[in-house]
């Protein structure tokens, strides 16, 4: 058994509470900056800043319940402390798969043969991840979203809500794909993307 401090306090680390919980690993509190969270968040104590992570990086994993990938990076990149990979039971992953240190992995996701996840990522509520896929550190796959065979993600990017990206695909870093978006080119260029298929957003 494990004890697990979460990094965040949102409804998404409270989804990740539930995972370390089904685990059978033991959920210490959360901590988070913002100083006005009740004293328990779904039963579990609201431990302070995220700097009180120092007090127990010797006894405890950590895991970031963030679900902004720029905020996971910069918390992240300045920690030296055990990274917990939360993965639902109901998950389904291949034996061959390789996810990164600090991933979340949530109910009814699938993860096929062959893939690669990176670190801290977020594969949310049942989306796809096909065989041969290579999904580079901070991505965030929403829920619903399916990703075919062979597509390659760049760090970074977020795939929204619902969206699919074809087979043999790669997307480039810094990529936000709308919810409900179909990619069917490869995307070289940083920005936002939306629409069936998909065309690069002017609005800034």
């Amino acid at each position: 058994m494990k004890k697990v401090i979460i990094i965040g306090a949102s409804g998404h680390a409270k989804v990740i509470a539930d995972i370390v919980i089904k685990n059978g690993d033991e959920l210490v509190g959360f901590v988070d900056d913002n100083t006005e969270l009740p004293d328990k968040i779904v039963g579990y104590p609201y431990l302070g800043v995220i700097d009180k992570c120092c007090e127990y990086s010797d006894s405890c994993y950590f895991v970031m319940g963030i679900g902004t990938n720029s905020i996971r990076k910069r918390i992240t990149e300045r920690m030296d402390v055990n990274w917990y990979s939360a993965i639902h039971p109901s998950a389904q992953i291949a034996i061959d798969t390789h996810i990164g240190e600090g991933t979340v992995v949530m109910a009814n996701a699938v993860i096929n043969t062959s893939a690669v996840i990176g670190k801290h990522c977020i594969i949310n509520t049942g989306s796809v991840i096909e065989h041969d896929n290579v999904l580079g550190d901070y991505v965030h796959v929403s829920p619903h979203a399916s990703l075919c065979g062979t597509v390659f993600v760049g760090d970074m990017t977020h795939i929204g809500a619902g969206a699919t990206v074809k087979n043999n695909i790669s997307i480039c870093a810094d990529v936000i794909v709308g919810a409900g978006g179909v990619v069917v080119k490869d995307i070289s260029e940083s920005g936002t993307y939306i629409g069936v298929p998909v065309k690069r957003s002017l609005k800034r």
